[in-house]
């Protein structure tokens, strides 16, 4: 039998108006995750109280309590928390680990789904499924109204629903603990030759319950914020331009692209820190260009036919953290770390 043992990890602040709704869908599972540990970033709502009732409900949701630090911190802090519940648990005892929000209403066969596709295709490392959010009418409990689609492609996985191998998650070396970790991780696992992507099937369809970037602050500061990570993560100038321009008719219009464009431009002129791993930044610089020319999926296939040859999930030397803020770091290749 195929080993289907899933650890979920959820990070949350203040989340007493969504998570019921998250928690209800992960007890519905199909397969159910074997452990799930909810990582409390010091709520000062009802969360800590509804957590207790779940956990008390049901053994295998665990309960991890972090003091208080004043706000919300999306990026760095989201990721530190997700490392604060992912030292409760040793990896070796699962074959897949998620990072997981608690602002989404999952569909019932949702993880029975993605590890299918993923025992289908050993080099697929991670996947999501689709995400979408309830549009202005549709205020059904069941959200058969209308749905509006975050703007994700197919060569990556929503930040929201992080599934991985942990062979996979273990070779990247994790998350960055900054903003633009979930664009990070993809590219990281394409250069080292995994498969990484989202599903389109209707089955996986999920519903985001808080529009992508506005946890935080406002829409404006979202786009802004991650237009500074997109510096961050090394996109060049002239792919950045053409992604704005692109985004100019999505909502908001017009105010979102130039909110994102000025996050970036504002960075690039402060000659804040870049990802440190040279070889990385040349692998994505490569990739955007083509995706230019050839379109995103296209150029996600080249770079995976590219990396083909370095694909070997045995190769776990150890977790390697992968390079800080402006930091050398260590690079995992197939062999190993450097």
């Amino acid at each position: 039998m195929t080993p289907r043992r899933y650890v979920i990890i959820a990070p949350c602040r203040n989340e007493e108006k969504y998570m019921r709704r998250t928690l209800d869908s992960l007890v519905a599972q199909s397969v159910r995750p074997s452990l799930v540990v909810v990582v409390d970033d010091g709520s000062t709502d009802a969360t800590p109280a509804i957590l207790a009732e779940y956990a008390a409900n049901h053994r295998w949701i665990r309960v991890v309590r972090r003091v208080d630090r004043g706000a919300r911190s999306v990026g760095p802090g989201v990721i530190e928390a997700f490392y604060a519940g992912l030292e409760t648990i040793s990896l070796d005892d699962f074959d897949y680990v998620c990072k997981l929000d608690l602002d989404l209403v999952l569909p019932g066969r949702y993880f029975e789904l993605l590890m299918q596709r993923m025992e289908a295709d050993p080099r697929l490392g991670s996947l999501s499924g689709k995400a979408y959010y309830p549009g202005p009418s549709n205020t059904s409990e069941d959200f058969s109204g209308e749905l509006i689609p975050e703007a994700i492609g197919d060569e990556v996985t929503v930040g929201a629903s992080k599934f991985y191998r942990v062979a996979c998650f273990k070779q990247i070396g994790g998350f960055v603990r900054q903003v633009m970790w979930d664009g990070i991780d993809c590219h990281r696992a394409r250069m080292l030759g995994w498969k990484i992507g989202s599903t389109t099937i209707p089955e996986a369809k999920f519903i985001h319950l808080r529009p992508m970037g506005s946890s935080h602050g406002n829409i404006w500061q979202g786009r802004k914020r991650h237009g500074f990570g997109q510096w961050f993560m090394g996109t060049g100038l002239v792919f950045m331009t053409a992604s704005v321009v692109y985004r100019l008719p999505r909502q908001p219009v017009l105010v979102g692209s130039l909110a994102i464009y000025w996050g970036y431009l504002e960075s690039m002129i402060k000659r804040l820190p870049r990802y440190g791993d040279a070889e990385f930044r040349r692998f994505l610089r490569r990739y955007q260009l083509e995706s230019l020319v050839l379109g995103k999926k296209r150029a996600a296939a080249r770079a995976e036919a590219r990396s083909s040859h370095l694909w070997n999930p045995n190769s776990l030397a150890e977790f390697n953290a992968p390079p800080s803020e402006g930091g050398s770091g260590r690079r995992v290749t197939a062999t190993g770390a450097v």
